[in-house]
Formats: structure tokens, sequence, C-alpha cells
């Protein structure tokens, strides 16, 4: 491995957005998001149900009573997204997004979108895409209409592999003698 090997910034906030949903108390789909202002983290969130509620992870599945997350399916999430919850924290430490870039995960719902408009973000990249749905036709509008970039974004192999040999073993053992 190349040790001199630098994620681009973009795979850096992807790689920190992933580390983010390892916070997820969601047991069916564990997302995390990260809001990025000149190149500096302004807030993040993981998908879970709101402060004081019982954590999915606790009690087993979003509702206390089932047996499988598949259950849940026709009863309301009880989870607050990752893109809402850290729009959300940024607001409620005061903290501008306006103009900020938000790395998320997974393609952000409508819902999200919409909030990610509202709040003054005009770009998002995610990893992983939604299923496309009736959905689709608004986002696009709203993409046509110049109001937010969506883009799918990889991170390289590399990046992953020093990220995985970073995160198992102490920072010590990384260390090289200067030339």
């Amino acid at each position: 491995m190349n040790r001199a090997f630098r994620p681009h910034w973009d795979e850096y906030f992807l790689l920190v957005a992933k580390l983010v949903a390892t916070r997820s108390t969601c047991l069916a789909c564990p997302v995390g998001a990260v809001i990025v202002k000149d190149r500096q983290i302004l807030a993040t969130g993981y998908n879970g149900p709101p402060a004081g509620s019982p954590h999915c992870t606790d009690q087993g599945f979003c509702y206390g009573d089932l047996e499988h997350c598949g259950q849940s399916r026709s009863l309301p999430s009880r989870s607050i997204h990752a893109e809402a919850n850290a729009i959300a924290y940024a607001a409620k430490h005061g903290v501008s997004v306006n103009g900020a870039v938000i790395y998320a995960t997974k393609e952000p719902c409508l819902a999200c979108l919409k909030a990610i408009i509202a709040a003054g973000i005009d770009q998002v990249f995610y990893e992983t895409p939604s299923h496309p749905g009736d959905a689709d036709v608004v986002r696009d509008s709203f993409v046509a209409a110049g109001l937010v970039q969506l883009q799918r974004l990889q991170i390289s192999p590399a990046a992953l592999t020093k990220a995985v040999t970073f995160l198992e073993q102490p920072m010590l053992s990384q260390m090289v003698d200067p030339p």
C-alpha cells in the first residue's frame, strides 16, 4: 500500500459519514450524514428515534412488540433521518448550513431533500441510491430547476483500504520514519 495516499476530500467526508452511521440505532438501514462548508464539518447526523425515545437497538425493532423489522412497514417510522438530524443539530446549536454541502451514505428521501434545499444546502453527495419511485419526478424537477445538485460518490478501493488499516491498528503502528 502506498502510505502517501490521501483520499480525495469527497471520499474523506463520505468516509466520515460512514463512520457516523455506526451510531445509528436503526437496525434495518443505518445511515449517516455530514454537513460540510469550506472543508470544515459543521454537523453530523445519523438515523434513529428522537432523543429520549426508546432506541430500536434497545427494544429490538421500531416498536417493542414486533418480531422483525418487516412488520413495521405498515406503521409510521419512528426514525428521524440522518440528513434531518444533521440539519436539526446545526440549527439547535446556531450553525448556519446555508451554502454547505451534505454527504450521506444513502440518497436522501424526498422529505429530507426538501429540508436540505430549504436549509440552503445546494449539493448532495451520496453513496447508495434510494429505491426508484414516484418521488423521482419531484427530485428531478428540483435538480432541473437548479435548486440542488445530486451526485453519487463511490469510495475508491485505495481509500477504503487505508481507512480500514487506520481503524484496525493503533496510530503508532501507522507512523513511518521520514525520508
